[in-house]
This record gives C-alpha cells, sequence and structure tokens, in this order.
C-alpha cells in the first residue's frame, strides 16, 4: 500500500532545515506512472538574489543524464556489442577494442578524463572543449585494467557515446535530448558546459567549513553530465518509463536490464541505472554529482512509484532519496551498522587500498555509505559501487568490490615513507613529472608550471597517497612501486600514469 501522506512528511521533514538555514536547497517530488504526486522543496536556488528553490527549478542532473543518453542509444539502434574503435577509428588501439555496452555499464576499464586530467595536472577549473578532451583521450596509452574485471566508474565512455550519437545521426546531442523531450513537452536539455546559459538555473554551492561557496567546473559536460532539468520533469520523464507509454514502451527494462562480468557474473551498474534493493522491493536509479549539485533518482518499477531528489548543495542525496521512498512504500530503511571499522586499509600490494569513517568507505576515491548486510557483515547502498565486506579474526575486511575479491589490512599508524620512493620521476609517454622528497611531500604537476605540493600518507609495501583538493573534492591518488624500479598512479578511476626515475 502507497502511502503519499506518509511520504510527502518525510520530504517535508528533510526539505524544512533547507529553508531554516537559509542557504541552498533542493526539491523532493514523489511519482507514480501517471506522474507527479507530491513534492516538497526549500532553500534558495539563488543565495545572492533570494530566489526560491521549487519543483520547476531548473538543475544540473549531473550523472542522472547517463541513462537518458543510453535512451537515445537503444532508440537509434547502436549496437551495443560493437567495438568504440569500429564508430571510432581514431581511438588509441585498448580504448578502441572495447565494447560499446562495456564502455556503458563501468567495466570497460577506461580511464575517466576528468581523473587522468587531474593526475596530469589540468585544474578542474580549466575550460575545456568536447573537441579538446576527446584529442586527450586519443592520446590515452592505455586502459586500468582488463575489461571485464572490475565495475570503476568512469565517464569516458558516455563521453565516447556521445561522439557515436552524433556522427551516426548528424545532430548535436542537444537537438537529440531536445527531440526526445518533445513529445511531452518535457523541461530537460543538454547543456554543454558551465558557461551556456540556462533559463532559471540553480546556482550550485559547496561549503568550505566557513561559508557556502559557489561550485566551479570548467570541463565540457558532455552525455554523461550535461543535462539540466526541474524535479517535476525529471519525475515526469522516469514515470513514463516506468509506464512504458508509447515509444517508452519497453525502455526501462532493457535500461535497467542485468550486465555481466567477463566470467558471467551479475554487475549491479546497468546502462546508466544502478540496480539495488530497498528491503523487499527492487530499486533502480542514479545520483548525480558536479560541483554544488547533489541528486539521485529512484524508481520502484513493481510498484510503479518513485523519487527524485535534486539539490544545489554539496551532501549527500541518496539517504534522503531512500527515506523518502522508504516512508512512500513502507520498507524498512538498511540499518547502519555498529561494527563499522574506522581508519585506512590496504592490500598486501597492488594500489588498493581504503578508508573508513562516518560508517562510510572511500574506495580509492570511490565513496559508499554502508549498511548492515543482515549477516554480521558490511555492505553498501549503493549509489555505484557494490561493496560487500565481513571482518576476519585478523581485523582484516575481506568480500568484494566492484565485482572483485579484496581483503584489506589496516595500515599500521607508525608505517613510515619508503625511501625508495625518494626521487625525480617522469613518464615520458604523457610528459609529466613528479618529484618526492625526504620529508615525505611531492611535488604535482598543476597549471602548466605552477605545480602543487602534496603531503604523502605512506602504505606498506613501497606505496603512498597523495592528497590534492578540487575544490570540494578531495583526490588521493596511489603511487606505488614496480619490482623493475618503476612507479606507477593509481585511483580509483585512472591508473595509466607509468614512471621511470630520472637522472
Amino acid at each position: 500500500m502507497v502511502d503519499w501522506m506518509k511520504g510527502c512528511s518525510e520530504a517535508q521533514a528533510i526539505a524544512e532545515p533547507w529553508t531554516r538555514q537559509g542557504g541552498p536547497g533542493g526539491a523532493i517530488v514523489l511519482f507514480d506512472r501517471e506522474g507527479v504526486r507530491e513534492s516538497a522543496s526549500g532553500g534558495f536556488a539563488v543565495i545572492e538574489h533570494r530566489l526560491p528553490f521549487t519543483p520547476d527549478t531548473q538543475n544540473r542532473l549531473a550523472s542522472i543524464s547517463k541513462h537518458i543518453c543510453a535512451a537515445l542509444l537503444l532508440r537509434e539502434g547502436v549496437p551495443l556489442e560493437a567495438t568504440l574503435g569500429s564508430f571510432l577509428p581514431e581511438l588509441p588501439a585498448a580504448l578502441g577494442a572495447v565494447p560499446l555496452g562495456r564502455a556503458l555499464d563501468m567495466t570497460g576499464a577506461l580511464p575517466d578524463m576528468m581523473e587522468a586530467l587531474w593526475q596530469l595536472g589540468t585544474p578542474f577549473t580549466a575550460s575545456l572543449s568536447a573537441a579538446e578532451i576527446f584529442a586527450a583521450a586519443c592520446r590515452l596509452p592505455g586502459l586500468n585494467a582488463e575489461p571485464g574485471t572490475e565495475m570503476a566508474y568512469s565517464n569516458t565512455g558516455w563521453r565516447l557515446a556521445q561522439a557515436i550519437l552524433e556522427r551516426r545521426t548528424g545532430k548535436s546531442a542537444a537537438q537529440l535530448v531536445e527531440e526526445l523531450m518533445a513529445p511531452a513537452a518535457l523541461p530537460i536539455r543538454f547543456v554543454s558546459d558551465e558557461t551556456e546559459v540556462v533559463p532559471g538555473l540553480a546556482t550550485g554551492y559547496w561549503p568550505d567549513g566557513q561559508a557556502w561557496r559557489r561550485g566551479l567546473y570548467g570541463f565540457n559536460f558532455s552525455a554523461s553530465g550535461g543535462m539540466a532539468g526541474s524535479a517535476a520533469g525529471l519525475a515526469r520523464w522516469a514515470a513514463a518509463l516506468m509506464a512504458g507509454r508509447g515509444s517508452h514502451a519497453g525502455l526501462l527494462d532493457r535500461l535497467a536490464a542485468p550486465r555481466q562480468f567477463a566470467d558471467g557474473s551479475e554487475s549491479g551498474y546497468r546502462l546508466g541505472l544502478v540496480a539495488s534493493r530497498l528491503g523487499g522491493i527492487r530499486v533502480v536509479g542514479h545520483g548525480g554529482s558536479l560541483t554544488g549539485y547533489r541528486n539521485h533518482m529512484l524508481m520502484a518499477p513493481e510498484q510503479g512509484v518513485g523519487v527524485v531528489v535534486l539539490t544545489n548543495r554539496e551532501e549527500d542525496a541518496l539517504w534522503p532519496a531512500l527515506r523518502v521512498l522508504a516512508a512512500l512504500t513502507g520498507e524498512a530503511l538498511p540499518s547502519e551498522p555498529d561494527n563499522v571499522p574506522t581508519g585506512l586499509y590496504a592490500t598486501v600490494d597492488g594500489p588498493f587500498w581504503a578508508e573508513f569513517a562516518g560508517g562510510a568507505i572511500s574506495f580509492m576515491g570511490g565513496y559508499e555509505k554502508l549498511v548492515s548486510d543482515g549477516d554480521g557483515g558490511l555492505r553498501s547502498l549503493p549509489a555505484y559501487l557494490e561493496v560487500g565486506l565481513r571482518t576476519e579474526a585478523d581485523g582484516a575486511l575481506a568480500g568484494a568490490i566492484g565485482g572483485v575479491a579484496r581483503r584489506l589490512l589496516p595500515v599500521p599508524a607508525d608505517t613510515r615513507l619508503d625511501e625508495r620512493l625518494i626521487g625525480r620521476w617522469r613518464d615520458d609517454r604523457l610528459g609529466v613529472e613528479i618529484t618526492i622528497y625526504p620529508d615525505g611531500t611531492a611535488s604535482w604537476p598543476w597549471a602548466g608550471t605552477i605545480g602543487l605540493e602534496t603531503r604523502l600518507t605512506p602504505l606498506p609495501g613501497g606505496r603512498a597517497l597523495a592528497d590534492l583538493k578540487h575544490g570540494p573534492w578531495r583526490h588521493r591518488p596511489c603511487l606505488w612501486l614496480q619490482p623493475d624500479g618503476s612507479l606507477r598512479l593509481a585511483s580509483h578511476r585512472s591508473r595509466i600514469l607509468h614512471f621511470d626515475r630520472t637522472a
């Protein structure tokens, strides 16, 4: 039995503090197969002008955009089994050999262009066009791993999917999205970058500890995260997907259909949607994050209901969406475990590490809230990355992360920097250098010759974590020595840099 009153009450309880605090806000919209049923909103869309955030306020959808791009690919009949190189022959061989479907379901091992460019010293505020980012992708020296072996989030496949759509149709992404939304007159559009004017767009904000700051993001958004729309408009779109009306017939089933790893096991990530469960019901949805914007959309297809949470404030949107959906459907929220560890962990070898704090895990920079698995272990909800871990007798945490078996050990507090890391290192393929000093700091490429200094956190086995701030985001790539004396660099989304010691 769907309880709209209880769901709306929970939404209002979430939105009310946004207004009371006098800062940025958001909108929460509850819907069924027929459309919008209830809504709540609060806070400001633009703090400077005291403009209220409403269900009709335009907001950046960020990565919720992905399933809309996938809908376009399916509508155009683009074969997902075909390789990227068959559509885009200028791609390097390794990237070109990846099937489009794997590029979209995050098992393609494609380096994420944002993280790859950060590691090369490009500021996240740099204004880079789609053509410039595509040219950089064509210079990537390889993949992060063997395709099909791991789910690791990357926007690159979706950037390339946009290029495939535009070449195949001869139309721009903006035109394709406009055509898709036109029959129902939905207020959802494609936006290329931060400089493009969007009437009524909410400003994104993030807290610096003292005040709210405006978000900046210079890179081209692409179809991986370039849609803008209102919470009410997105709810109407999702309602039509669940109802399967007209051209949407069967579309949600195709978007949410199971995807497999190379060994045949099932991944929770689908075509721009993540499959999970809330109590006894199946849930599909996706989140979105751009500097100052955090969103989530959830649908319970069998029950025919869902919730959209769009905000212009840098804080979690998945848990609020789950709270509302739980109140709406009468399902119990996942229980928060009392045995979540704290501190830094790492595998015995390789660049794989995790930090636990505040009931959440950051695995190589991929953040997920943890809940009880009901059997003494931990699992992610998940927003993107599936995590399942149990504590072993020696204090290790073992299980699967992104479909791969991992065993994480606590990092001893007295771990010291391995002296073999000290020196000057260069990746000649990409023309980038870092220098590691005896005092445990490193100089990092940034903004041409300006550079950054980062303090390293030592890990056992000739490894160390850098610590770089990109506005509200924290980037902690791992440096680790190779048996041949070279040095590699890896984060969750980008693992391509490989350095040799310079004279």
